[in-house]
């Protein structure tokens, strides 16, 4: 087995007691070196400081609008049935009410005022229905469930009937109107 040296691993020690230890080789004289120490960071310890800081308050800011952002959307959805309470509460009184005691057109005029509550409350949040008969077909809010015969050309392409109302909320369409459209043949 050869014995090979590397250059920057020392010799190992004999195990043989006869065999005298090699001498230490000198250490290479200092020479004076140009360069100052260093007296602070560099600019590049100083870059990559600056870079995990601005990481870390990205982080932080994405973290805290994340909750923000829920907790808005838990209070407006609160404050939504807070507005409808008094309204469940008729509902539920008229649920409750024993039919032999109270008659139809009282029970009608009773859930008609409590629909109206409801409408209000909703009106008042930005959701607006969507029930005309006769305006002209669109598709971003109606959904055509049949067509039918027009009786006059100027009818064609509009709504006839809505089988099923639809509910925008401002801008944003939340279900839309189901509709039986109008359609002009010329026989």
């Amino acid at each position: 087995m050869t014995n090979k040296r590397h250059p920057h691993h020392p010799p190992a020690p004999s195990l043989d007691p006869e065999t005298p230890e090699p001498p230490e080789p000198p250490e290479p004289p200092k020479t004076p070196t140009t360069e100052a120490p260093e007296a602070g960071p560099s600019e590049t310890d100083i870059l990559k400081d600056r870079h995990l800081r601005l990481a870390a308050e990205y982080d932080n800011f994405r973290k805290r609008t994340t909750k923000e952002r829920a907790e808005t959307w838990t209070r407006a959805q609160a404050e939504l049935v807070s507005r409808l309470a008094d309204a469940l509460d008729d509902l539920s009184r008229f649920a409750h009410i024993d039919p032999a005691e109270i008659d139809s057109k009282t029970l009608h005029e009773g859930v008609d005022l409590v629909e109206r509550k409801v409408w209000k409350e909703l009106e008042n949040v930005g959701v607006s229905r969507i029930d005309q008969a006769g305006v002209p077909f669109d598709p971003n809010v109606h959904e055509a469930v049949t067509t039918q015969r027009a009786a006059k050309p100027e009818q064609d392409h509009t709504v006839g009937q809505v089988v099923q109302p639809g509910y925008k909320m401002r801008d944003t369409l939340l279900r839309p109107a189901r509709v039986i459209v109008l359609t002009w043949q010329d026989t």
